[in-house]
């Protein structure tokens, strides 16, 4: 299978967008960031302030970076390199956050349970910037110190600059070696450590990958390094080609629906405003995608189900490829918000939304086709969700299978004799995965289909049946899936 060498650290980091060749000497290598910072009235740097504002959003209120920031972006009406650098800053930080912790541990020589809210999320945006960005370290300790007393004044300003300039005086790199696990007595802990990852959620991957555990350490850097922006085209309204050409983009190699586009906000664009396109991951679109090939015993009566719908991404490319065939797609959401951010995203097409819980929603059975997106750990997400490998735990994949189990239960009750039930997770982890399928066919008697045969073209998709993606091979998130097909 696909070697598993160590990457070449300039490629890596450049995806980070630092470059830590010029660090190897020391920190103080690095390249100067072209360009001065942008100031408020207070002297301030703005693009700190509002990288510190959406970390303090994550910690104070469990918010989430990549719905705060855009909105946080347009208030203050920053835009060009100032935004660049606040994205940067806010989800690089919240994603090395378990790493940046353990250096500015050792920095501040006490535990980061002891060390105030506010002035931590300071200390995280320095210590990333001095480790993982080519930002000059003194500017990365002055602006910081400057984040401090503008607030709190001088004593606690000292503070953050004494554990800071401790920080500077070693790279990333020397942290590592320091910090991490033994590579030789704990290599997951290690690699868990280096690409900032919990050890919990690295072994997973690791278990995942069976026999190719090899490329660990390709997983969890693709997984710490920024995601492209991927966007759908709707079938029936643009092609990827036109996509691609009004929005700058390239053709995504797999969906015949993708775009990727190197950042900025996709919601600022024409054809996502106009409803023409959406923002959705390849894998995500593969998977809507495997449902309609899918094959049947009879024909296809036109009944789709969505049982999972929210918010509504799979449902809207579903319904618009229901919309050419002739189908109707019948959508299930249990939350009344997240039922309407699918009628928004599904309007004009040809779907009908349910408020109701996909356990017991309240329909007539005999659907052709029933997709089971099901709630998840989301551990094939992270790397566009930075701050989510923090908050996850172990003991939260029990109940999500319960939940999973009976959410594809349903489905199979709903699909008729013949049809095809699509189970699918934003998660590779084995107990959501293959764990959930493995017990459906046997309580219920489905026939697993090769899942290989519905993502055609896609390369390196293991012995099957189920398809498991991943971001080191495919470039998308590490998207499981499964076709299940009810006896006649």
């Amino acid at each position: 299978m696909t070697e598993s060498r160590r990457p070449a650290r300039g490629k890596r980091d450049q995806s980070r967008g630092g470059d830590k060749q010029g660090a190897k000497g020391g920190p103080n290598t690095r390249p100067r960031q072209a360009g001065r910072p942008d100031t408020s009235a207070s002297g301030v740097d703005r693009p700190r302030v509002a990288a510190r504002d959406v970390l303090r959003a994550v910690r104070e209120r469990d918010a989430y970076a990549n719905l705060v920031l855009p909105g946080l972006l347009r208030d203050r009406k920053m835009d060009g390199r100032d935004a660049a650098l606040a994205t940067e800053l806010a989800y690089g930080a919240c994603r090395a956050q378990g790493l940046l912790d353990a250096v500015i541990a050792s920095g501040a020589g006490r535990p980061i349970d002891e060390i105030d809210g506010p002035l931590l999320d300071v200390l995280r945006l320095g210590t990333y910037q001095l480790l993982r960005t080519r930002v000059a370290p003194h500017a990365a300790v002055a602006t910081s110190v400057d984040l401090v007393r503008s607030e709190f004044g001088g004593g606690k300003a000292g503070f953050v600059n004494a554990v800071l300039r401790r920080v500077a005086e070693k790279s990333e790199e020397q942290w590592v070696s320091e910090l991490a696990p033994d590579a030789g007595s704990d290599p997951v802990g290690h690699l868990a450590f280096e690409y900032a990852h919990p050890v919990w959620i690295a072994q997973a991957f690791a278990d995942a990958l069976g026999p190719d555990a090899g490329e660990i350490e390709r997983v969890l850097a693709a997984d710490d390094a920024r995601p492209s922006v991927h966007l759908v085209a709707r079938p029936g309204e643009i092609s990827a080609e036109e996509l691609a050409l009004v929005t700058g983009g390239e053709i995504g190699p797999y969906s015949p629906y993708a775009v990727h586009l190197d950042g900025g906000d996709p919601g600022q664009l024409d054809a996502v405003r106009e409803g023409l396109a959406g923002v959705q991951d390849e894998g995500s679109q593969l998977v809507a995608r495997a449902l309609a090939l899918a094959p049947l015993l009879g024909a296809d009566g036109g009944r789709w189900l969505d049982l999972c719908a929210g918010p509504g991404g799979k449902a809207a490319l579903l319904g618009a490829l229901a919309d050419i065939e002739g189908a109707r797609l019948d959508a299930v959401e249990p939350a009344e918000h997240r039922a309407d951010l699918v009628r928004k995203t599904t309007k004009g097409l040809p779907v009908d939304v349910h408020v109701a819980d996909g356990r017991e929603p309240g329909l007539a059975p005999g659907f052709d086709r029933v997709l089971v997106d099901a709630p998840c750990t989301g551990l094939g997400a992270l790397r566009r969700r930075p701050e989510a490998r923090w908050r996850r735990q172990p003991t939260d994949v029990a109940a999500l299978v319960k939940l999973q189990r009976e959410l594809l239960a349903s489905a199979i009750s709903l699909v008729r004799p013949g049809g095809v039930v699509l189970y699918s997770t934003c998660s590779p982890h084995l107990s959501e995965t293959v764990g959930v399928v493995a017990d459906a066919v046997r309580r219920h008697g489905v026939v697993a289909l090769d899942t290989r045969e519905l993502v055609p073209g896609v390369p390196e998709l293991g012995d099957g049946p189920g398809v498991q993606l991943w971001p080191h091979r495919h470039g998308t998130d590490a998207m499981f899936m499964a076709a299940l097909r009810k006896p006649e």
